[in-house]
């Protein structure tokens, strides 16, 4: 039977895993990149390092993990330590592109970019998530279990507003989303951001 547990050290390369094999729009990433840790190193590692006592796992009973959610409950505040201390680390693996020839590229070009104030939701839903699901674990409301459970977590904290972003393209996840009681945000092109007052 599996269960949400907390992320403890140890399950970063199970959660980088998870993060390849679902970033493009849901479905696996593997080779987009000439570097697949790229995605790992933007989307999942730094809120593990960050901000471990809110993320989230589905183990199975074999130990598994097979799903996580992450947050930060400050996004301005997590945006400037990203910008500052986190890719700073790595930037002489990956390096800024002089330009967005590739999607690699735009990716790359995004992770030098973030900084705090560059979303205009966290000024009204502080916090935000990222989830992902190997497909073996969708539909089977672990989803819903994990979104709760983090919700939990930063309700208890006093946090009163959360807000994520995804691909216009995962139609599926867009859908799930607003069922769960998110609410559609004006956007950027290309993807959807949702909010929820907590």
């Amino acid at each position: 039977m599996s269960r949400i547990r907390p992320f403890r050290p140890g399950d970063e390369p199970a959660l980088a895993e998870i993060c390849v094999r679902t970033a493009d729009a849901g479905a696996d990433a593997t080779g987009i990149f000439d570097d697949d840790a790229i995605w790992a190193a933007i989307f999942v590692l730094p809120y593990v390092a960050r901000h471990p006592e809110y993320a989230f796992v589905v183990e199975t009973d074999d130990g598994r993990v097979v799903g996580y959610i992450v947050g930060a409950p400050d996004t301005d505040a997590f945006e400037e330590w990203f910008r500052t201390q986190w890719w700073p680390a790595r930037a002489a693996r990956w390096p800024l592109p002089s330009a967005e020839a590739s999607r690699q590229d735009g990716t790359l070009i995004y992770a030098y970019g973030r900084r705090a104030g560059g979303e205009p939701y966290g000024r009204d839903y502080a916090a935000h998530l990222h989830i992902d699901l190997l497909p073996e674990a969708q539909g089977h409301g672990w989803g819903r279990r994990l979104i709760d459970t983090l919700i939990g977590a930063l309700r208890a904290d006093g946090v009163t507003g959360l807000h994520l972003v995804a691909s216009d393209a995962n139609t599926g996840a867009l859908a799930f989303y607003e069922r769960l009681g998110f609410e559609p945000l004006e956007s950027h092109p290309g993807v959807q951001a949702f909010g929820m007052r907590l």
